[in-house]
């Protein structure tokens, strides 16, 4: 039976299996791989580092600062792991673009905002955003053998740790907003409301990063072979299929993202109508 959202069972469940999956290492002394030029020129050419960067520095800072003002013992333990995890995070980031001489400067954090609690909420739906899309994107890239194995096995570590944020997040609400009062309905209209917030967010970086490479977009910067039979149809399935694989790896007990899978589901459904109807109007 499912435990009840905003209960004690609840946040000792999704509190402690946070903290239990924590893994200890250190960025400098992975296994990082020796690139040739080729590849280094594909790793270089990627558009987004320095906005990558910047964004998991931010989030280190949101997560510290936000820190103080969880009362709760058992959920400031959770919260201060995630905090050393987010900073961990931009030192791996770090560690490649320095390793790699990839061109990327350090920008000067935003001033936090007055209210860390709603930073804190954007964050981890901007999170839930970034992880589905990045999902899709790196089974894309680790197929098209864009970089050595080796390179993606470091980066595996990292979107593992991302999934278990934002299970972590989405329990976290689930468990706060109950507690609060919120009725479905509320939650569901904050949560699109905050996703919106967080598109946005990711349509400015995606420009942005357009802006520091020419006006080039990722499939014009020598990775071709990334985007080689690129479909949306494909793309979409493939965030879709990995986020379900991905999730699988947690305590069916525990709340999980609902809201990008069931629209990515709708558009699938939608294209392969699509697809059949254009089928059918090319044979008549």
């Amino acid at each position: 039976m499912r435990v009840t959202a905003g209960s004690e069972a609840h946040k000792t469940l999704f509190c402690r299996q946070f903290i239990d999956t924590y893994q200890e290492f250190d960025p400098q002394t992975l296994p990082w791989p020796e690139l040739d030029e080729a590849e280094l020129a594909r790793l270089r050419g990627v558009p987004f580092w320095q906005e990558v960067f910047h964004t998991e520095r931010r989030a280190g800072a949101i997560v510290q600062a936000f820190l103080p003002h969880v009362s709760d013992p058992l959920v400031h333990e959770a919260v201060a792991l995630q905090g050393l995890e987010e900073t961990r995070h931009a030192k791996l980031i770090r560690t490649m673009i320095d390793r790699y001489g990839i061109e990327a400067t350090e920008q000067p954090l935003e001033e936090m905002p007055a209210d860390l609690e709603t930073a804190f909420i954007d964050f981890g739906f901007g999170e839930c955003l970034d992880a589905f899309l990045g999902f899709g994107a790196f089974k894309t890239a680790r197929q098209s053998a864009f970089l050595p194995s080796g390179m993606f096995d470091i980066f595996d570590v990292l979107m593992f740790e991302e999934t278990r944020h934002i299970v972590f997040f989405i329990n976290y609400m689930a468990w706060r907003e109950k507690r609060r009062g919120h009725v479905a309905l509320t939650r569901n209209l904050k949560s699109a409301w905050f996703y919106g917030r967080a598109a946005s967010r990711l349509l400015g970086m995606v420009n942005r990063g357009k802006d520091m490479n020419d006006g080039k977009n990722f499939a014009v910067t020598e990775a071709s072979m990334f985007l080689d039979g690129f479909s949306f149809a494909n793309f979409v399935e493939d965030c879709y299929r990995e986020n379900a694989r991905r999730m699988r790896e947690f305590d069916p007990e525990l709340m999980q993202p609902k809201l990008l899978p069931s629209i990515a589901g709708l558009a699938l459904r939608g294209l392969r109508l699509w697809d059949r109807r254009r089928i059918r109007a090319s044979v008549a």
